[in-house]
């Protein structure tokens, strides 16, 4: 007899004007900034930091995460396919070259996200001039609550799900044609992700903005990188070259922040 389990059909387009569809992904991305940018605000506010960089700051983030996550995925994840004569333009135009269809950059990977975010950091740090480790220990609180609302998206895409699982709050994807009940790893990344926003925010606030540069960072790359390492271990393959890997491409890809994590925080402790 089948397990008990949760049936999820739900449409990822809330409406439809037209031939437009907005998506809950999208609008998780959407809220996923206009949160930040509050919270963010709120921070510059606080500890008298002029909100106009903030403003530039925004725009910044937003390209690197839109060009670092699509890069990471084409290049991480479908090597093979749009590093060809013949698709790597789709890399940067949202349909298929050969038969026309609309894609809308299916396709995004946090990893290449999250080396966006540093460039761009760097890149503000070379035209304003502000500490790139202030920077950066303000912004992982809100990239946490970003991360939640991003999989919440995923949730609502039924994609990037787990493998079987007889747990009573296993999921069965009826969209994507599935009849047993998978792991919703969606919803244990969002959680987690919510879970190290809280401690992040209850950090700054228990501190009064006085961090300790590059600690705050350092931790949050251990935390956040190693709650997805872990996750990878009940997730489906996402690519057909994981089959038969003992680490995924995104346990590989989680490693180096993870490492970085620890270094940030030795160096954090001696006074970088």
């Amino acid at each position: 007899m089948m397990a008990l389990a949760i049936h999820w059909n739900v449409d990822p387009v809330i409406f439809h004007i037209g031939s437009f569809g907005l998506r809950w992904y999208s609008l998780g991305f959407l809220l996923a900034f206009l949160v930040s940018y509050v919270i963010l605000f709120r921070i510059f506010r606080h500890e008298k930091v002029d909100t106009k960089y903030l403003d530039s700051l925004v725009v910044y983030i937003f390209l690197a995460v839109l060009i670092g996550a699509r890069l990471g995925h084409c290049l991480f994840y479908e090597p093979d396919y749009f590093c060809t004569s013949e698709h790597w333009l789709e890399i940067f135009l949202p349909i298929n070259l050969r038969t026309g269809e609309f894609t809308g950059y299916q396709g995004l990977a946090s990893h290449g996200a999250a080396l966006g975010i540093l460039i761009a950091l760097w890149l503000f740090y070379r035209r304003y001039g502000i500490s790139p480790l202030w920077v950066v220990d303000r912004m992982v609180i809100v990239v946490a609550l970003a991360g939640c609302f991003i999989r919440l998206g995923n949730l609502f895409n039924s994609e990037i799900y787990g493998v079987e699982t007889t747990l009573p709050w296993g999921v069965i994807f009826d969209r994507n044609g599935e009849t047993v009940p998978k792991h919703p790893t969606q919803i244990y990344e969002a959680l987690s992700y919510l879970l190290i926003f809280v401690v992040c925010i209850l950090v700054y606030v228990r501190k009064d903005g006085k961090l300790h540069a590059g600690r705050l960072f350092g931790w949050w790359l251990v935390a956040l990188f190693g709650v997805r390492f872990i996750i990878e271990f009940i997730k489906e393959e996402q690519v057909a070259f994981e089959r038969g890997m003992v680490l995924d491409m995104g346990q590989w890809l989680s490693i180096p922040f993870i490492v970085a994590g620890f270094v940030m925080v030795a160096l954090s402790h001696r006074g970088i």
